[in-house]
């Protein structure tokens, strides 16, 4: 018997090398497909305005039809498009690290970020790097690598994607509850930006949604702790695999 497409959608400036060490547990059970967002990755950047429709439509024919998709960050926010407006690709649907209707407070400091992006990119990816893994204890490679994802991105195709990441949530909100597809949406205890908050709000947004909090995660909490996350995720799946 085939084993179940399980496709993994990376967060904005990322690509899908972030997503290593879950493969590295998950390709026994499921079909692994981890591919790059458009602008991403060994992707052409974009250039004009991008819009999360172009993002999905971008990568929705690399989806096999009633795949468990999952999304971290952005990636999030791309799963729940394509659960909304193809919902043939989805059988399940996993929210990780996504915020999700944020309140102005939020607005306006992932809108600071997004400028102080345009001001100094390598400066942000710094921080970024510094918001996702301080006080952790991911190896000190990996963070390596993130930081060098993050500067080989074409600027302008990175805050076309970024300004996606700071406003779709609010495109997204309204329409939430017509996603039917059994969810999840798990995060980090300690995730600054895609908060415990966030995460059962999104759980109460879908009609269908667990919330998971990972204890002592940050962002990254594929990569700081997979095997929870894999846990977590295995057992959704295991829960919902009737459908």
């Amino acid at each position: 018997m085939s084993k179940p497409p399980l496709v993994l959608l990376h967060g904005v400036g990322l690509d899908h090398t972030m997503w290593e060490p879950v493969t590295a547990l998950l390709a026994d059970r499921f079909t692994v497909i981890t591919p790059d967002l458009p602008g991403h990755g060994a992707r052409p950047p974009l250039a004009g305005t991008v819009t999360l429709g172009d993002l999905a439509d971008g990568v929705a024919a690399a989806i096999p039809a009633r795949s468990h998709l999952v999304g971290f960050s952005l990636g999030a926010l791309v799963a729940q498009h394509l659960a909304l407006h193809r919902p043939e690709l989805a059988r399940t649907l996993a929210s990780v690290s996504s915020v999700c209707r944020r309140t102005p407070h939020e607005r306006a400091a992932v809108q600071a970020r997004l400028d102080a992006a345009k001001r100094d990119f390598a400066a942000s990816a710094a921080a970024s790097l510094e918001r996702w893994y301080a006080d952790t204890d991911v190896p000190a490679d990996l963070v390596s690598r993130t930081g060098a994802t993050l500067l080989a991105n074409d600027v302008t195709s990175f805050l076309g994607c970024y300004r996606v990441f700071a406003t779709a949530d609010a495109e997204l909100g309204p329409h939430l509850g017509r996603i039917t597809r059994p969810s999840l949406a798990v995060t980090g205890e300690d995730d600054p930006g895609s908060t415990p908050e966030m995460t059962r709000r999104l759980a109460s947004a879908l009609p269908s949604c667990r919330a998971v909090v990972i204890p002592g995660a940050r962002h990254m909490l594929p990569l700081q702790r997979p095997e929870a996350f894999a846990r977590a995720l295995t057992t959704f799946i295991g829960e919902s695999a009737h459908v």
